[in-house]
Parts: structure tokens; C-alpha cells; sequence
């Protein structure tokens, strides 16, 4: 099994359970990776621990979205946090994924997508006309001309996005065999989702509840 990139998505304000899920998920057969939410990096010292993680993957889940030179100035004000990754949303436009691109440096910009938490029905209730698959493959030709390192997709998606974009692909929506889905509404086991060609996961709840017990069931799954 060629080892996957998995970022576990830390999602809590409290940085001994942060410290205790790094210390679990020490692994040799999954290259993991940390995801940091809004929730954490806006807590009052959030910022401090992100930038003290040393030889960790560190993936800034901001979700930008904004006017252009709003999403530039909000990458350089949290250059001093030297992520690996960072996000935006492709539905800022055009014109704010590239301003942005140009102050990354060596930071990976990562195109959201829609987000897992909606469907068709979602999407109607918002005023959009496409459908998800549509909407997604759309804005994946604009990730491309943009030139992001990285989408954010489900894995329901995966496939129509390889035929237009060529880099990095993270699914979130993973669930192990047999756990609910929750508020996510497209969703997909890690097995699946590297198989349709995933090239990074995001997982949270399948794992972080037994970290150590969960990353075992993953390893089984994925062999």
C-alpha cells in the first residue's frame, strides 16, 4: 500500500487534545497531516501553537472568501504561521484566486469547492441553478486557470475534477465502514475515495474520537 496523505481535521479550541491526537497519530504507514479550522486558529492562543509545530504538515483551513485584495492582505497577515496549506474559496472569483496565489510563496492554495455539508436540494435553497457535479466541475476549470496547487472536493466528485484539474485533490466527507454521517451529506469511505483518485484525505470524527484505535480500523480498510 503506497502510504496516504491524511490531514486529521483538529477540530477543537483545546490544545492538550491537539497535543494528545498529534502524539497518537505517530504512524509509519500514513503520512499524517494536521487540519486547523477557524475554530482554532481564531482562538486566543491558536495562532502561537500552529506556528510553534515543527516537521508537521499544517494545513490553514481559512476558507477565504472575500474581495481580492481583502484574500491577498489575509494570506500575508498569517505568513508568519509558514502553513503548507491554505484555502480559499474558488467562489471568491477569478481575479482573488490569483491576487492571492501571487502572496503564497511557498504555502499551497487549496480551491474549496462545495462544501460536503450540502446537496442539489441545498444548493437550490441558495439560488444556485446548477447541480452540485456541474457546479463543481466549473469552478475545478477555474482552480486550473488560476493555477491553485490543490482543490477541495468530495469524493463524489473526484473523477469529473481530474479531467480538468491536474494537482492535488483532498476529499473531506470520509467516513470509516459503518459511522454516521452527521451533518456531512456526500460522503465516502478512504478506501473508496483513494481509489477514484483522492490524493490527500481530510478525516476528523472517524478518527479523533479513539485516535489510536481508529487509526488501526483506517490501516485495516485501506490494506
Amino acid at each position: 500500500m503506497k502510504q496516504p496523505k491524511i490531514f486529521i481535521a483538529c477540530d477543537t479550541t483545546s490544545i492538550k487534545k491537539i497535543k494528545k491526537i498529534i502524539t497518537n497519530s505517530q504512524n509509519s504507514q500514513i503520512n499524517f497531516g494536521y487540519k486547523f479550522g477557524l475554530e482554532f486558529l481564531n482562538s486566543k492562543s491558536g495562532r502561537k501553537f500552529v506556528s510553534s509545530l515543527k516537521k508537521k504538515i499544517t494545513f490553514g483551513d481559512y476558507k477565504l472568501a472575500d474581495i481580492p485584495n481583502t484574500c491577498a492582505s489575509a494570506i500575508k497577515a498569517v505568513k508568519d504561521l509558514k502553513l503548507d496549506y491554505i484555502t480559499i474559496h474558488i467562489s471568491s472569483g477569478l481575479d482573488a484566486l490569483k491576487v492571492a496565489k501571487k502572496f503564497t510563496g511557498k504555502t499551497k492554495l487549496i480551491g474549496v469547492t462545495i462544501l460536503t455539508s450540502l446537496n442539489n436540494k441545498s444548493l437550490k435553497e441558495i439560488g444556485f441553478d446548477k447541480d452540485v457535479k456541474k457546479l463543481v466541475f466549473h469552478q475545478a476549470k477555474l482552480a486550473a486557470k488560476a493555477k491553485l496547487d490543490g482543490i477541495v472536493c468530495s469524493p463524489h466528485e473526484i473523477k469529473i475534477v481530474k479531467k480538468v484539474f491536474k494537482k492535488e485533490i483532498i476529499t473531506p466527507g470520509i467516513r470509516l465502514r459503518g459511522d454516521t454521517k452527521g451533518d456531512q451529506k456526500r460522503v465516502m469511505t478512504p478506501k473508496q475515495a483513494l481509489k477514484f483518485g483522492a490524493t490527500a484525505l481530510v478525516m476528523g470524527r472517524s478518527l479523533t474520537g479513539n485516535i489510536k484505535k481508529n487509526i488501526q480500523k483506517l490501516i485495516q480498510e485501506l490494506n
